[in-house]
């Protein structure tokens, strides 16, 4: 599909609205397209399970994503919320390569409607949210922008928080989400707090005690610590 014309892609996406446009929330998605994107997304499933390196997964993951991106569209734009197992696979992919702005576009739309992952997955999609996303900032995938993360931790937060998760798995997302504001107090090199960072320094204190309450293991003592230091020593006005 990568190759596709803009007239065959324009037709994937027509297809894609009608077949999420005529799901009912909470039922099936069907339909021949449908059936047609379940056979491809089976054949590429085939493909890279034969391959060792997750490394190179995710390298041959991310050359196919293009080829969804019009059904994507389609049912980002009319679904009703009708189970699309294609939808939720492409939701882990999406998290795996990195396409962390997309992936948080399709997130919201499957815990809105109360999607599920397909049967090889064995979370459900909010718990899978909170490991993956956290499990990103935390390995170094999604460091990089430290404004960028909070940003999109902060939205993996508020989607999920009245969603029934693992109490670990949510530990680890306060974990992450403070980590990412400890990362921005930071960018000018310097440990001395100003006054006016003090809102924020609090505010990912407050994340850090949180993440101890729900998972005493989560790991944050010992920054938490020094992040109390850092607060009674910061310069005044």
């Amino acid at each position: 599909m990568a190759d596709l014309s803009p007239a065959q892609r324009h037709k994937t996406r027509i297809l894609a609205e009608r077949a999420a446009a005529d799901a009912a929330p909470g039922g099936i998605t069907g339909g021949s397209a449908y059936e047609m994107m379940l056979y491809k997304l089976a054949n590429d499933r085939r493909s890279l399970s034969s391959i060792q390196s997750m490394e190179r997964k995710i390298e041959v993951k991310a050359t196919l994503l293009p080829e969804y991106q019009d059904w994507i569209d389609g049912v980002l734009s009319k679904g009703q919320g009708g189970q699309d197992d294609v939808f939720t696979a492409l939701l882990v992919w999406h998290i795996d390569c990195g396409e962390y702005v997309r992936a948080v576009d399709m997130a919201r739309y499957a815990v809105a409607h109360k999607l599920t992952l397909p049967d090889q997955f064995n979370r459900d999609i909010p718990t899978m949210l909170l490991d993956e996303f956290s499990a990103a900032f935390l390995k170094g995938k999604l460091a990089g922008d430290p404004v960028g993360a909070v940003a999109i931790l902060a939205q993996v937060q508020q989607m999920t928080e009245h969603c029934d998760a693992p109490d670990q798995a949510r530990a680890k997302l306060l974990k992450a989400i403070a980590y990412a504001m400890l990362a921005l107090l930071e960018q000018d090199g310097s440990e001395l707090l100003k006054a006016s960072q003090l809102p924020q320094a609090e505010a990912a204190h407050q994340l850090m005690e949180r993440a101890v309450q729900l998972f005493p293991g989560v790991g944050v003592k010992p920054t938490m610590e020094r992040l109390r230091t850092r607060i009674v020593k910061a310069v005044p006005g």
